[in-house]
């Protein structure tokens, strides 16, 4: 979809009617809230809450403990304006790519510089707990290499490359930020870590074999979204840091229960028991999200003040 077919002009209008604050019409920081985050508003100075049904070109977010809500408003000590978006689109709900990163775009046309993504994600690796907030430093997108890359089709304007590189794709200078912020909260240096976030399309949560073949590949924490949205920054030349919270860990066993082996323990009268299978859940997510919100506020919060010096 071509820049042409997007209604900009009339979201940016309509933004433009309703923020009537001219400190934060125009804001530096953009921010995208993942699963159970959306409680970084509280951050928030003076901010005004534009719902997404008041936005031509914004999608509904349907997911749970995800808002559908595009908030202005000020933060840290020296007031930086920002925008940050309670709640995200997935392709898994039905989103076409258009929808899915056209708040990133939007942001771009307000005048942001820099965007700050955070999500939910599952550890692929015992070395990263539930809990810790892994600073994405690369990732992997299955649905990229196969045809479900949010570029694919027409380009979005004549002015933007064909082919996009991502090897720069997650900012040092903003990731070196994030560290120092954690150093200056005085955050145990086990609260970071540094990973590559794997892609899937959802909404299934992966299976063991699937788990094992994204670890094999080099990733270390998975999740359902992000990635349009980071190949649509650096389209729009915007530099990226993506904040991925472990909510929960991938069920990978070291080796599967032999059903066979079992029966024939059965037959030969031997007692057998039949445990329940591990398996992940969105309540869990949302409980681990709810348990390190303030954590997460914090953390973007103190790297938005650091910003502008950087």
């Amino acid at each position: 979809m071509t820049t042409s077919a997007l209604p900009f002009a009339q979201t940016i209008a309509t933004i433009s009617r309703l923020v009537t604050d001219p400190r934060l019409q125009h804001p530096r920081i953009g921010i995208v809230c993942g699963s159970g985050l959306s409680t970084l508003v509280s951050s928030l100075k003076d901010v005004v809450l534009l719902p997404y049904s008041q936005l031509e070109g914004f999608g509904d977010s349907t997911v749970a403990g995800q808002k559908s809500t595009l908030a202005f408003g000020l933060m840290g000590k020296d007031n930086v304006p920002v925008v940050a978006m309670l709640g995200r689109f997935h392709p898994y709900e039905g989103h076409k790519p258009a929808v899915v990163t056209y708040g990133i775009r939007v942001m771009k046309r307000l005048g942001v510089k820099d965007v700050i993504i955070t999500n939910a994600a599952g550890s692929l690796t015992p070395a990263i707990s539930v809990g810790t907030i892994v600073v994405i430093r690369d990732h992997l997108a299955l649905p990229n290499l196969t045809g479900m890359n949010p570029s694919f089709g027409p380009l979005t304007s004549a002015e933007y490359p064909r082919f996009i590189p991502l090897g720069d794709a997650y900012s040092p200078r903003l990731r070196r930020l994030a560290f120092l912020s954690s150093h200056y909260l005085n955050f145990d240096s086990s609260a970071l870590a540094e990973g590559t976030y794997a892609w899937v399309a959802g909404p299934a949560y992966e299976t063991p074999a699937e788990g094992r073949f994204l670890r094999n590949a080099g990733a270390h924490v998975v999740g359902m979204s992000t990635i349009p949205e980071v190949v649509a920054a650096r389209e729009e030349q915007l530099e990226v840091l993506v904040l991925s919270l472990v909510t929960n860990t991938v069920v990978i066993p070291d080796n599967y229960r032999s059903i066979k082996a079992e029966v024939e323990a059965e037959l030969a009268g031997h007692p057998v028991e039949l445990p329940p299978m591990a398996t992940a859940s969105h309540e869990e997510v949302l409980e681990t999200g709810r348990q390190k919100a303030e954590v997460m506020r914090s953390l973007v919060e103190r790297i938005v003040e650091l910003v502008p010096a950087n």
